[in-house]
């Protein structure tokens, strides 16, 4: 009977042989499943941006948190809590409340108004066009951040996958009460987690974005806590008329309306 090759191999040799063999086959394994949580976080992001975009009215309210890193390398947290009424394609008022800054703008398709409340000022400038226009101009004009804000663009997908190297589906969890897909991200210099709520109404829940590049990886964690999508905003719901006593500011104060101590 002729030998088999494998008799003439000595036994450490053959079981490394069987390891390495098995080890590539867990890799092709590990590296396919990848993909597929890949591609189904993906679609499940595609469906909520879908969803999210083809409302023409949304009604919310959230809690957000934002890390800093002090010069002694201490983490401090700070809380918000606002609300945000949106109207397609061109109207919006949002509403954000913290220890050290109360921020109301309304957007009426031609004009931005953004008030301080505890600075007892406001600024206006011309911004006409569609709400998805103007987050980009504030961000890109006047260094307003708006984090989260992402989630009202109309096709928000487009935005939110732009430079993503890695993407997963994690699994469920449950925000509130409500059953979500929890989505993870990854970029250059930020790592990303999504909530999405499952069934026919896939609306994000909850965000948390992670600062890689910066020391102590500090968080923003934007918690939705409720959304409507049948409002009929009230007629005067986009027009904004300041205080009597307020003072008029230079749009260039839109910078100093931030929710962190200075």
């Amino acid at each position: 009977m002729q030998a088999s090759h494998l008799e003439f191999i000595p036994n450490r040799l053959r079981l490394a042989s069987r390891g390495l063999i098995l080890a590539g086959a867990l890799i092709t394994a590990s590296s396919g499943a990848q993909a597929e949580a890949g591609d189904d976080a993906k679609a499940i992001l595609k469906a909520m941006s879908d969803f999210m975009g083809s409302q023409q009215t949304i009604e919310l309210t959230f809690d957000s948190d934002i890390e800093v890193i002090t010069p002694e390398l201490e983490k401090l947290q700070f809380t918000n809590s606002g609300e945000v009424l949106l109207s397609r394609p061109d109207k919006l008022r949002a509403h954000r409340q913290g220890g050290y800054a109360d921020v109301e703008m309304v957007f009426d398709g031609k004009t931005v108004s953004i008030l301080g409340k505890n600075l007892n000022g406001y600024a206006q400038l011309e911004a006409p066009g569609s709400v998805d226009q103007l987050l980009e101009a504030l961000r890109a004009g006047h260094g307003v951040a708006l984090p989260g804000a992402d989630l009202l663009q109309s096709k928000s997908y487009d935005t939110l996958v732009a430079g993503v190297l890695e993407a997963k589906h994690i699994g469920r969890g449950v925000i509130d009460g409500v059953e979500c897909e929890h989505l993870a991200f990854r970029n250059f210099d930020t790592d990303w987690q999504l909530w999405v709520e499952v069934g026919d109404r896939p609306m994000p829940r909850k965000m948390v974005i992670t600062s890689k590049t910066v020391n102590n990886a500090p968080q923003y964690t934007l918690r939705v806590k409720n959304w409507k999508t049948d409002v009929v905003p009230a007629a005067d719901a986009f027009t904004f008329t300041p205080p009597a006593n307020a003072v008029q500011l230079s749009p260039d104060a839109l910078a100093d309306l931030d929710e962190l101590p200075k």
